[in-house]
């Protein structure tokens, strides 16, 4: 079994009491689509079901549909022997989702600034503090998830149903990339700040009520962390 997640603080995303409200099947399809998004599984890390399913505290069924719907988006592959892979990860690939992620994202967040309320700005700047916080105490994979939670804070007060489903789509293939950045983070450390600085721009645009800047905030924070992982990709 090649499953491999980021650590103690990651383990909580896909363990713990399945709760009832939903039905076993989607709770489990939430929290693999968490966990890829927020880039705890290595890339090219098999997930096979018997494990999923005992981790889960479920029987197979629930779990072999979850894959189905991840390897359906694109978030998985097929291997030849039939079993769930994270796709590997390549320089062409990195290109082609920011890319999109670009185009989409930044179309999300200049819908949604005259919806953020000063609730929803008081809970970006929670976010922001956060992983602010994470970063300063090592606490990589805190810091990939208050990353998350600070983008889809915005996105989804955009209103726009649509959008918000293709950028979950995108950070679903983009799992793997941030699963790469979260190593290089943890072993060489480096200016963790960079990673804030656009949120708080985005946040001051917000406030100031300026459309173009949160949109250039938000694709500068796409670039800045592509250009890193441009050097840390394998071409192809």
């Amino acid at each position: 079994m090649s499953i491999a997640a980021a650590g103690k603080d990651a383990d909580s995303i896909l363990s713990g009491p399945l709760t009832a409200r939903r039905t076993i099947q989607e709770v489990v399809y939430q929290r693999l689509s968490y966990a890829l998004m927020t880039g705890q599984f290595d890339p090219g890390a098999t997930l096979t079901i018997s494990y999923l399913s005992e981790l889960f505290g479920t029987s197979h069924m629930p779990v072999r549909e979850a894959l189905r719907r991840l390897t359906a988006e694109n978030a998985l592959e097929t291997t030849t022997t039939g079993s769930s892979r994270v796709p590997l990860v390549t320089r062409a690939r990195l290109d082609d989702i920011c890319e999109a992620r670009v185009v989409v994202e930044r179309a999300a967040v200049e819908r949604s600034i005259g919806n953020i309320d000063p609730p929803l700005l008081r809970a970006l700047e929670h976010a922001l503090a956060d992983h602010i916080a994470a970063g300063i105490e090592g606490r990589i994979p805190i810091m990939l998830q208050k990353n998350q939670e600070f983008h889809f804070i915005i996105y989804r007060a955009s209103g726009a149903t649509a959008l918000v489903q293709l950028i979950e789509a995108l950070w679903l293939r983009f799992g793997p990339f941030l699963r790469m950045l979260s190593d290089h983070l943890e072993k060489h450390g480096g200016n963790k700040s960079e990673y804030s600085s656009h949120h708080r721009g985005m946040i001051d645009a917000i406030e100031r009520g300026d459309r173009k800047a949160l949109g250039d905030h938000m694709v500068e924070d796409i670039r800045t962390t592509q250009a890193l992982l441009q050097t840390l990709c394998p071409e192809g």
